[in-house]
């Protein structure tokens, strides 16, 4: 059953995240990465310190939108400022298929686009998160897998997303592991979260996308305003 495909069935999109809930690591196409990706992503899937799965609620927005989206990161990290989403994100494109994000205030991440095709992207995640950012009395470094899985469902638009994290070594000593529960319920709560206002930016910038075009213009980045115009300005973006 491909994800990518609309289906009139009301439980399709829950039969989807069952159908994907198999073997966790099976879903990570190892054979389509690199060799130096592999390797480190096999690193991680041997021996992680904890997984987890989420399953967005349905928005009104098309796939094709939220697929802009994450192809114009600057775009879509000044339009999560404009909707006022918190943390404020700010979001640089590296070479060969990464970007950063930070938040300004502790929170930082390097993500690795490692493998494509329509309706699924997995990333590969170094994070950071100093002490106390989100209440953690210990800075926090991780990496992670990531497998993003989006669909059109009879709803809207959905999405499934699955993740391994290995935490570094500072963590792992004995006064620290009670700590781990915790980190891992607030990962949790945090993806839910930025992947429910992702898509909830992509349907509010469907119904008026005119809405953001002065602020992201008055805020001053030329890369964000390009994108702006490449994904919006004067062309139908249904």
């Amino acid at each position: 059953m491909e994800p990518s495909l609309r289906s009139n069935r009301p439980l399709a999109g829950w039969l989807l995240v069952l159908a994907l809930a198999g073997p966790l690591a099976g879903q990570v196409p190892l054979e389509q990465f690199t060799p130096a990706d592999r390797i480190w992503a096999q690193g991680i899937l041997s021996k992680p310190d904890f997984t987890f799965q989420s399953h967005s609620q349905p928005r009104h927005v098309r796939v094709r939108t939220m697929e802009n989206l994450f192809d114009h990161p600057r775009l879509a990290a000044a339009m999560w400022r404009e909707c006022n989403f918190v943390p404020a994100f700010y979001a640089t494109e590296l070479p060969n298929r990464g970007l950063t994000i930070d938040d300004g205030r502790g929170l930082r991440g390097t993500l690795t686009l490692t493998h494509r095709k329509p309706g699924l992207r997995v990333y590969l995640i170094e994070g950071r998160v100093d002490a106390w950012r989100m209440g953690n009395p210990v800075g926090v470094g991780a990496k992670m897998i990531t497998v993003y899985r989006y669909w059109d469902g009879p709803q809207g638009f959905e999405s499934h997303l699955q993740t391994w994290t290995s935490l570094d070594s500072a963590l792992l000593g004995v006064m620290t592991r009670p700590f781990r529960k915790y980190i891992q319920r607030r990962q949790e709560e945090f993806i839910t979260y930025i992947l429910g206002n992702m898509a909830q930016g992509g349907a509010f910038a469907e119904v008026s996308p005119e809405e953001f075009r002065n602020p992201i213009r008055r805020e001053g980045d030329p890369r964000a305003v390009r994108q702006f115009e490449e994904v919006f300005g004067g062309h139908d973006h249904r």
